[in-house]
């Protein structure tokens, strides 16, 4: 099963949305998903990498889209 991790910070706005919008995705199409919060601690190797591209969406640890969710694309490729 895919795992779709979502990067995103306290206060974030979008973030709050990329998290809706994978919230409503999941009921769709099963995935394991994880929020982390890149400022918290003992994450700052994810705050240097990706700090500035909040929320950043991982597909099975790798970079899958920043800014927003491309959910078009995220769907198809979880599905393979």
């Amino acid at each position: 099963m895919a795992v779709i991790t979502l990067l995103t910070r306290e206060g974030c706005g979008m973030c709050a949305r990329a998290h809706d919008e994978l919230t409503a995705l999941r009921a769709e199409v099963p995935f394991d998903y994880e929020q982390l919060d890149v400022d918290a601690p003992g994450n700052t190797e994810l705050r240097g990498e990706y700090g500035d591209m909040l929320p950043v969406v991982l597909l099975d640890g790798r970079q899958h889209s920043y800014w927003e969710v491309d959910i078009t694309r995220l769907r198809a490729d979880i599905l393979g």
